[in-house]
């Protein structure tokens, strides 16, 4: 292929696809470079074709002399190993190009120099010792653009002496070497190469060929001689040059092209830095295309896809693997490449490899965190809900162990040995929820455990604290207190053994129990603080119970003889107290307060006209004034604001009104007692009798001349007596005159009509009986005034409490 027309165009293109079809790439290192230069029409091409067996384009002699080869072209050598690349450059000094246009001359003649490790200058032997036909001035002007190369390569000169004549070729060579000393020491170089010898920059041999045309027998057997030099001219001691500059074979294009580049632009040509930047472009472009690879891998895209919804097993093992294969790939490609480019370059493609896999691989740890998150808690759950002797703490430390364990498991099994990632975090997230689950679940099942034994201690207390205090005595509070401590203290110690397998601290410990001891007395409190805002109720069924029965229990009777006064102040002091032992709570020891005395002096405030003003003793009057102003207070004296379950305003409101509800059942009392009084002596005054039987002597005179009157009158009294007996008057007419003529008028008519009925049934039955004679109905038979009036009693008892009830 043409690699440089004549006009100086590189074909980039053509190179690329000559260098896949010679599989260069392949050959990393193992490849060498070899170039011809020397006048026109001098062999070069004919002396490549038959060394290297080549195909390029030969001079037709029979057509004349004239350039054969214009440019630069490119073959592969064959049969030669290494893999070797010939360059057949355009011969200098040629007509078609002309005196003065001798620029492409040194550019090609540099590019050559600049890849090649073996260049051959072809030269005819009797040009040997000439200033000009023997190629001098081109030698001289490759000399001094080796000056320009910042470190200049060690190439190899091989010296190719055609047409050889009789002078023997260990005459020529000195010759030769002579005039490449004097041409190298005449050049002007740099001061830092001022001194540098030829070998240093040039590895200079000679050989020579018989004439192609007269002898070619002789010359076909000095080439295929000349040929075995290039078998494994790269070894140490082969033909090649220096290899330490020598770019690999997949950068073979890229180089050549900004060599080239370089030379066309007239700049200074540096072969280390130029190295360095094919390294660069090339090890990058490798990177890049092992990272396009990876990403567009089926497997890679399955692998990233489960990792997505589930933990993928041996995640680890399949990327190292994925990872492995690419990552060697480009080891295998960059080894030739200049080591610290292709190590930043290998740096580089695995940040960007890791960059692409982390986030699934950080799904995968997720998901072995979210995995191993639900197993503890259901494990945690289900442990602590039946650890009966293993023990809270105990279990959530075997599951939590468990736990991280089965994490653990999954971390190694996602671990990517390249990445050398730390799981470190997700497992510190993943203890921390644990702990956090397990702080939860301890809290929850101390809650229960807490609650169940404040509610069994709520169902013992509770009962019990009602009926202490509905009696309301001088010792239902340390009662109270001595209840609350026993059973707290039962209910602590059986609280603090179902805690034991919590192992908790001290100070837990002392926390609940001192929670456990204060919800007791809030149990009693509350209970405390329900009754009191009863109190109203509770005050008239204790003044109730004191008023209406006397010291057996049994219903009064008031028959006049009691004393109301006493029996009233008695019952409200026993409310009184009742309304102490609801006032204040008093579950301390040391407990004390004049509450008790504060409300006594209520007492001073009974109605006038329930004692006489003798009664009235100077402490009633003094126990009253300082109840009134000790009650105008908002707080008891000596009782923190707490404690206190009724204020002393709030108690003589209370007082007030249960004065007015039982003024009732006070005057029913008095009234009962009067109408009794009265019921004693129910016959009128002897005057009255007197003036009846005066008045009435004449009527009494006719009833006894007319004895038929005297039958309706016996008659009538019968008919009266039983009215009377039955409705038992003189027990109505107890209770006041104008209620008993009410009661009277109610029961009257319904009585006369029962009577009626029971003697007309009497006399049919006698009418009608086998004897046929009337029966005499007994007396007997008739409610006896006796009965009449305890039932009677019993009534108006019956009607008295319930007034009293309703009030």
């Amino acid at each position: 292929m043409q690699l440089i027309d004549g006009s100086g165009k590189f074909n980039e293109a053509g190179l690329e696809e000559f260098v896949k079809s010679v599989r260069l790439p392949e050959c990393g290192l193992s490849y060498a470079v070899v170039s011809i230069m020397g006048p026109q029409s001098s062999g070069k091409s004919t002396l490549l074709n038959h060394l290297f067996r080549t195909r390029f384009r030969e001079m037709d002699a029979f057509k004349g002399r004239s350039q054969t080869t214009q440019g630069v072209w490119l073959a592969k050598a064959s049969g030669i190993e290494p893999c070797t690349l010939i360059l057949d450059l355009e011969g200098t000094d040629g007509r078609e190009r002309g005196e003065d246009d001798t620029a492409f001359e040194k550019q090609s003649s540099l590019f050559a120099l600049a890849v090649s490790d073996v260049v051959l200058i072809n030269m005819w032997c009797h040009d040997i010792g000439r200033e000009h036909a023997a190629n001098k001035p081109l030698l001289k002007t490759v000399f001094q653009v080796m000056m320009r190369l910042f470190t200049p390569r060690k190439t190899t000169l091989l010296f190719v002496i055609r047409d050889k004549t009789k002078t023997p070729l260990e005459v020529l060579e000195p010759i030769l070497r002579v005039d490449v000393e004097k041409i190298w020491s005449s050049v002007a170089k740099p001061e830092k190469y001022k001194n540098t010898p030829l070998s240093d920059f040039f590895q200079v041999e000679v050989t020579a060929l018989a004439s192609f045309e007269e002898k070619e027998e002789v010359f076909k057997a000095q080439v295929e001689e000349l040929r075995q030099r290039f078998m494994h001219s790269i070894a140490p001691g082969g033909l090649a040059g220096d290899r330490t500059t020598v770019i690999p074979g997949s950068g073979f294009p890229l180089s050549t092209h900004e060599i080239w580049k370089v030379i066309k632009e007239n700049k200074d040509l540096d072969l280390p830095a130029h190295k360095v930047m094919v390294a660069t472009v090339r090890c990058e472009e490798i990177a890049n295309e092992k990272f396009l690879a990876l990403s567009a891998d089926e497997e890679w895209r399955e692998l990233s896809e489960a990792a997505k919804s589930v933990p993928v097993a041996g995640f680890g093992k399949r990327l190292d693997s994925l990872l492995d294969q690419y990552v060697s790939s480009y080891d295998s490609e960059a080894a030739y490449f200049d080591a610290q480019v292709r190590d930043h370059k290998r740096e580089f493609l695995m940040n960007r490899i890791l960059e692409l896999v982390q986030p699934s691989y950080q799904a995968v740890l997720a998901h072995y965190r979210a995995k191993a998150l639900a197993t503890f808690k259901q494990a945690a759950d289900a442990s602590s809900a039946s650890s009966e002797t293993e023990g809270f703490a105990a279990a959530i430390r075997r599951c939590s162990k468990e736990c991280l364990d089965e994490f653990d498991r999954g971390c190694e099994d996602a671990n990517v040995k390249l990445a050398g990632w730390d799981s470190s975090k997700v497992k510190e997230k993943l203890r921390r929820d644990v702990d956090a689950h397990a702080s939860n679940l301890k809290a929850k099942r101390l809650a229960e455990i807490v609650g169940k034994s404040e509610r069994q201690l709520e169902d013992v207390l509770g009962n019990s604290v009602s009926t202490l205090l509905d009696a309301a005595s001088s010792d239902t509070w340390p009662s109270l207190r001595t209840l609350v401590a026993h059973e707290t203290n039962l209910a602590k110690d059986a609280l603090l053994q179902a805690v034991s397998g919590f192992e908790l601290d001290a100070a837990e410990l002392r926390r609940i129990e001192e929670d456990f001891v204060a919800f007791g007395r809030n149990v009693v409190e509350k209970r405390a603080r329900e009754e009191a805002s009863q109190a109203l109720i509770r005050m008239k069924d204790r003044f109730n119970t004191v008023f209406s029965h006397d010291e057996d229990l049994m219903p009064r009777v008031w028959t006049g003889e009691e004393d109301v006064r006493m029996i009233t102040k008695d019952a409200r002091l026993s409310a009184i107290k009742l309304l102490s032992v609801l006032s204040v709570i008093r579950l301390e020891e040391d407990a004390s307060d004049n509450v008790e005395e504060t409300l006594t002096g209520l007492l001073g405030e009974i109605p006038e006209r329930l004692q006489s003003p003798a009664n009235a003793t100077a402490v009633d009057r003094s126990l009253a004034t300082s109840a009134s102003s000790a009650l105008a207070a908002s707080t008891w004296d000596g009782v923190p604001s707490e404690k206190m379950l009724l204020s002393p305003i709030d108690c003589r409101n209370l007082w007030r009104q249960f004065k007015a509800e039982t003024e009732y059942t006070v005057s029913q009392a008095l009234a009962a007692q009067e109408a009794n009084k009265r019921g004693a002596s129910w016959l009128p005054p002897p005057w009255a009798i007197v003036a009846m039987v005066v008045l009435g002597f004449n009527e009494f005179m006719a009833l006894l001349r007319n004895p038929i009157y005297l039958a309706v009158v016996f008659v009538l009294y019968l008919v009266g007596k039983a009215v009377w007996v039955q409705l038992d008057i003189g027990r109505e007419f107890q209770n006041g005159m104008l209620s008993g003529m009410i009661s009277i008028s109610t029961k009257l008519l319904p009585t006369f009509m029962n009577i009626m009925k029971r003697l007309v049934e009497e006399g049919q039955q006698a009418t009608t009986g086998s004897s046929g004679v009337y029966r005499e109905v007994p007396m007997e038979e008739f409610p006896s005034s006796s009965d009449s009036s305890s039932s009677e009693s019993s009534k108006a008892r019956r009607r008295q409490q319930g007034l009293s009830k309703q009030h």
